[in-house]
């Protein structure tokens, strides 16, 4: 094994400063310096040195985060400084008590004192030791005296530093915070084990209790979780902050998050006050808390003031009522989505939750039902926090009274009685009338107007939400039978405004027919399928009347979306709507179906970049006519990527992989040979293009 050179070894330590900054900008500041096609492009680069030169790899290395191989257990530690609990207070008559008390203690006046108040964050506790500003051991509270070392899975979270920021390292620092799960993470890690039928959390701490609890810590790499300090238990030498406000801004400047709500106020009052404007904020956060944490700030007082037995004498937690509360469940009524999904609702005993009266809760869908084991008539355990939709998170099942009902899926939609379609391996059941189903008007008439299907222009979000609003729309057909003189009637309509709109309407009754196959807003047939099946059965009449087995013999179109297609034109109300929107005008050019020379069919094709003679839905278009199928990513069974100007990870990717390159001049060429049937791909080579520093944004989406 060589020896590293002096440029390696300048080398890791410039990517390292790199990407420790980088996680310090994006999860901490909440302030991104590098995309993430380019900090994937360090860290990568990173890894190979290690792996070339592993005496390089040392326990700070943003490598390390990755997740070590797993835990046969988690072993105890004894905390130096005890992880005490605080003393409560429910009302703000306890809040001026604490206060009062304090001050008696100091012989001060409570006006005179100041307090430094954050939110208390609900999640998992826990302590962080760093020895010469490198991480060496983290651990759970426990019982106060001996947690868990859990050091490996913290490791995995960026928002903790694996080495101090800065110079000046204190030789010893202990670091006490909070681990959560904000709520866009904690839905969303649901939302992934639902479709993959696993367990799914009751509440964000659950999810990040046991996601730092995971024996192995590339699990917890995966899941969503966050770290927020809040207080210093050691530090030698001492860093000269009088206060416990400066103090957390020091260790800002050590690279930890603190609480952006913290503030400093002062006596009863501004405790109070302080208290009252975070619970009216507290559904806006988008994490969970439940009370504030009050300080003394100065830390000569806090001193001076002491503990008790189990807890600080300088310190109390206002405690907000409890998002969690338990009610019968009376009834499930089924709601129909804007996209045609049906989700359950569960009409419940009135009770107040975190302060709110809570008579509704979601159930998501038919295998969450399943999953909890809900009946109509149980007592249930209902959660809502923040913005989150309140839910049943469980059952009490022993509670269960001897009346208690199934609940059963309705087959029918309850707003339209089209049928309700729910597909193997689909974890949503939806409503299948979606032209004339009044839940989902507004987003199939969107769909319909939009510029890659009829093209409607002027007839935009908000128009669409008036005329729906003021029923003038019910079914695409009506807006054809739209007239000026009614239109000027909207807000923001003037004369020359409506005659305009209804120009566009006359002009797009002229389309073609894969347009209006996409226009009617199929699920899961998009521009592709939609050219695909217009090309394949010529006329509407044919698509209409093909039974399943026709519609899987179309490129592209498998058991699922055929399926969709034949529930479609089943519905009497889709095929109403598809008559009345021909009577209102809407026509095409029908011709024979014509075998097509078609040199890519079976070739998978991506486009990257700017093409300056066409935009990239033109490229695609030509090269679906020629039979490819347009792919959004790059793999080996990629026959060729057209790549334009700013090229960047896609392009980079098909050059490691040897996939034909072709720029946007070899395109064209190859474009005309195609299309005039005088050559393939096979015949002529390809122009390969040196990969470009600059990423195309579209491509890093």
């Amino acid at each position: 094994m060589t020896q590293p050179d002096q440029k390696i070894l300048d080398e890791v330590t410039r990517l390292r400063a790199e990407l420790d900054d980088a996680n310090h900008r994006y999860y901490v500041l909440d302030d991104p310096s590098l995309t993430d096609a380019d900090y994937d492009r360090r860290l990568r680069r990173l890894q190979e040195i290690e792996t070339a030169h592993p005496a390089l790899v040392t326990p700070d290395s943003p490598t390390q985060r990755i997740g070590a191989p797993p835990d046969a257990g988690f072993p105890e530690i004894e905390h130096v400084v005890p992880m005490l609990s605080l003393d409560n207070a429910f009302s703000e008559e306890e809040l001026a008590a604490f206060v009062t008390r304090v001050a008696e203690r100091l012989e001060v006046e409570g006006d005179e004192l100041t307090f430094c108040c954050e939110p208390k964050l609900d999640g998992v506790a826990v302590s962080l030791v760093y020895e010469a500003g490198v991480l060496i051991s983290g651990a759970t509270r426990g019982d106060g005296r001996t947690g868990e070392g859990i050091t490996s899975n913290l490791r995995t979270l960026r928002s903790i530093p694996l080495r101090l920021r800065g110079e000046a390292h204190p030789e010893l620092l202990e670091v006490r915070g909070e681990v959560i799960m904000s709520h866009a993470g904690f839905e969303a890690l649901n939302a992934r084990a639902r479709d993959q039928d696993d367990k799914v959390f009751a509440n964000p701490r659950n999810a990040a209790a046991g996601s730092l609890r995971q024996l192995d810590p590339r699990v917890t790499a995966t899941r969503p979780l966050e770290f927020s300090a809040y207080q210093v238990a050691r530090l030698k030498p001492d860093q000269g902050d009088a206060t416990h406000s400066a103090l957390m801004a020091h260790l800002g400047d050590f690279g930890f998050r603190t609480s952006s709500e913290l503030a400093v106020v002062k006596g009863p009052a501004g405790v109070i006050d302080f208290c009252r404007q975070l619970g009216e904020k507290r559904d806006g956060l988008g994490y969970d808390i439940d009370g504030v944490v009050i300080k003394v700030d100065d830390l000569r007082l806090q001193r001076e003031l002491g503990f008790v037995a189990r807890a600080p004498r300088w310190a109390i937690a206002f405690k907000f009522p409890a998002q969690e509360q338990t009610t019968r469940l009376n009834d499930v009524e089924f709601q129909v989505g804007r996209t045609g999904a049906i989700t359950p609702v569960a009409r419940l005993e009135p009770v107040s939750v975190a302060g709110v009266t809570v008579s509704n809760a979601t159930l998501h869908n038919a295998d969450e039902i399943h999953r909890l084991g809900v009946m109509i008539g149980d007592t249930v355990a209902i959660r809502r926090a923040g913005d989150v939709i309140p839910q049943v998170v469980r059952v009490m099942g022993e509670l269960r009274p001897s009346d208690a009902r199934e609940i059963v899926f309705p087959e029918r939609c309850p707003v339209c009685d089209a049928e309700i379609e729910r597909l193997e391996g689909e974890v949503a059941a939806r409503c299948s009338g979606g032209l004339y189903c009044p839940a989902q008007r507004k987003e199939a008439l969107k769909h319909f107007a939009s510029r890659r299907a009829l093209d409607i222009d002027g007839l935009g979000e908000k128009l669409i939400e008036a005329l729906v609003e003021r029923d003038w729309v019910t079914t695409p057909a009506d807006l054809f039978r739209l007239q000026a003189e009614r239109l000027v009637e909207l807000p923001r309509m003037g004369q020359k405004s409506s005659e305009n709109l209804v120009a566009a309407l006359s002009k797009a009754r002229s389309t073609t027919l894969a347009r209006f196959i996409y226009a009617l807003g199929i699920r899961e047939v998009g521009e592709a399928t939609a050219a695909n099946l217009a090309r394949h059965f010529g006329t509407l009449e044919a698509l209409m009347s093909a039974e399943r087995a026709d519609l899987e013999a179309v490129e592209e179109v498998g058991p699922i979306v055929a399926a969709h297609v034949h529930t479609f034109f089943c519905q009497p109300h889709n095929r109403e709507t598809i008559d009345d929107l021909i009577a209102c005008g809407l026509h095409w050019e029908e011709a024979a179906v014509v075998e097509r020379p078609q040199p890519l069919l079976g070739q998978t094709w991506v486009l990257t970049g700017t093409l300056e003679s066409m935009t990239r839905d033109q490229g695609k278009a030509r090269l679906q006519a020629l039979g490819a199928k347009v792919s959004g990513s790059v793999s080996k069974k990629t026959a060729g990527l057209v790549a334009g100007e700013a090229a960047g990870s896609k392009l980079e990717k098909a050059m490691q992989l040897g996939v034909p390159v072709l720029d946007e001049a070899a395109f064209l060429d190859r474009l005309a040979a195609w299309e005039t049937g005088e050559s393939d791909v096979e015949e002529r080579g390809v122009t390969e293009r040196d990969a470009k520093e600059n990423s195309d944004p579209e491509d890093e989406r």
